[in-house]
């Protein structure tokens, strides 16, 4: 057991969805890249070098949106975003329910909806 973003997590199971959060990461950079031709250079180095999730963390709790966010939000794809990304039912057991809360609060306010067919932990 170790502790995870403030609660005990099991092992092995942890890290594959850790695994699976940071190639959502990664995937966001590439997607945003060909969909759009936004290259969020610093986004995938913070990837790279802290790992998708610490990368998470650090954006979700600073006093402001990112660039990427706006950028993010100026092109109407909020499910780009690494905060629709904490909502995921499939990355629930990775975050609190203050990471979620904090989540939701920041898309709310730029007036996000969820992506039809993904399931979300907003609760």
């Amino acid at each position: 057991m170790r502790l995870l973003n403030g609660r005990m997590k099991g092992g092995a199971a942890v890290d594959e969805v850790e695994r699976r959060f940071h190639r959502a990461m990664i995937s966001i950079y590439e997607t945003a890249k060909r969909e759009l031709g936004y290259n969020a250079s610093r986004f995938v180095q913070m990837v790279s070098e802290q790992g998708g999730l610490a990368t998470a963390s650090q954006l979700l709790w600073s006093d402001t949106p990112s660039d990427g966010f706006t950028t993010l939000w100026e092109h109407h794809r909020l499910d780009l975003t690494v905060e629709d990304h904490v909502l995921r039912a499939e990355f629930a057991s990775l975050f609190s329910d203050a990471d979620r809360e904090r989540a939701l609060t920041r898309l709310n306010a730029y007036g996000w909806r969820p992506k039809p067919g993904t399931s979300y932990e907003t609760g």
